[in-house]
């Protein structure tokens, strides 16, 4: 597949929850049949693999605990993010906070390949269906790049080229949740 190709996939397994703190948590759950964990946690935490399909880049590996800035992408603009890894437990387990939010990593071993779950929390609940619509994005392009046909980040206003306000409004329905197709979000 070539980036001028590309749709997104049907939805995912998502929902969400409230969570602590008047929060609330997005639970995404991804089937990747095709991967080992190894290979899953190694795009979640190599830097130079996660440029290839993130929202950010990272100036470290996200492999051990610690301070690490995270770089957002969108188009020209670059906003660095301080962030830290509070939780690793290699290839299963990795959380970090991130600007206030809270992204949580768990890789299971699935029918041969990996089970992906991410509860990415937030302070706004008019978020999760635009976060939700990212991430659907950026995992497709890991799915893409983990089996050897990468097409590049799809990350930012760039994402309304390839299907985020579509998406945004199906996981906001979905959810029951009023969309007003603001920022893509992840």
């Amino acid at each position: 597949m070539d980036r001028a190709s590309f749709r997104p996939t049907p939805l995912a397994e998502a929902g969400f929850r409230a969570g602590e703190d008047d929060g609330w948590t997005l639970e995404f759950v991804r089937d990747l049949p095709r991967h080992p964990r190894e290979k899953v946690w190694a795009a979640l935490t190599d830097p130079a693999r996660l440029g290839q399909w993130a929202p950010y880049t990272a100036d470290r590996d996200l492999a051990s605990p610690g301070p690490v800035t995270l770089t957002m992408i969108d188009g020209e603009v670059t906003t660095d993010v301080p962030a830290t890894v509070t939780k690793v437990d290699p290839p299963a387990l990795l959380e970090y906070d991130l600007g206030g939010d809270t992204l949580r990593w768990e890789l299971v071993e699935h029918g041969g390949g990996t089970r992906l779950i991410l509860r990415d929390t937030l302070k706004n609940r008019g978020w999760l269906p635009k976060v939700a619509a990212g991430w659907h994005l950026c995992l497709d392009v890991a799915d893409l790049l983990l089996a050897g046909t990468p097409v590049g980040p799809i990350r930012g206003e760039e994402a309304r080229r390839f299907g985020w306000e579509e998406l945004n409004r199906a996981y906001a329905a979905k959810f029951g949740i009023p969309t007003d197709n603001e920022t893509p979000g992840a």
